[in-house]
């Protein structure tokens, strides 16, 4: 062999040699690259897993707050309509014994107002025995309707206060 044909089998090995190390090197970096890629991938999935926690977590606690909420009112609004029902069966009962007569409103007059005890017998009638102040008897018709105002009145009364429990349960 000559000395260029050594030449060139020594400078073809360590140009092989040095694209060998190329590709080596560049290996290399392939492979920590990646490593630090799947480095990045995993804390990336960590945090948004952690983000993930927090987020059910605080949604749970919602859910919860809201559900309590609900029960609060539920409980609330059974309170009021039994309030209601009640009030109503009170008033059905007065207007009944009303219509019957077996209840007469009255109104107490005024013992100064001259016209009005003109009209009224100085003494109770022998039925009664009635030590108050004299007293008038309501029309039946009058006194339906003074019922009827105030059932509504008390209808109102207890829709108004199931709207304050209503807004002090949201203010919680």
């Amino acid at each position: 062999m000559s000395a260029f044909g050594l030449i060139s089998w020594r400078l073809m090995g360590i140009v092989v040699l040095a694209g060998f190390s190329a590709v080596l090197a560049w290996h290399v970096q392939d492979w920590r690259y990646a490593r630090q890629l799947a480095e990045q991938a995993r804390l990336q999935a960590e945090t948004l897993n952690q983000l993930t926690q927090a987020a059910a977590t605080q949604q749970q606690a919602e859910q919860d707050k809201r559900l309590a909420l609900e029960q609060r009112l539920s409980a609330s609004e059974q309170i009021h309509y039994r309030a209601l029902s009640d009030a109503q069966r009170d008033q059905g009962r007065l207007r009944d014994r009303l219509a019957t007569a077996d209840v007469r409103l009255s109104v107490l007059l005024d013992a100064n107002d001259v016209a009005a005890t003109c009209a009224m017998p100085a003494t109770s009638g022998t039925g009664g025995v009635d030590h108050g102040a004299p007293r008038a008897r309501l029309d039946p018709a009058h006194a339906q309707r003074i019922i009827a105002i105030t059932d509504a009145g008390d209808r109102g009364l207890i829709a108004l206060q199931a709207c304050q429990a209503y807004i002090k349960a949201l203010a919680r």
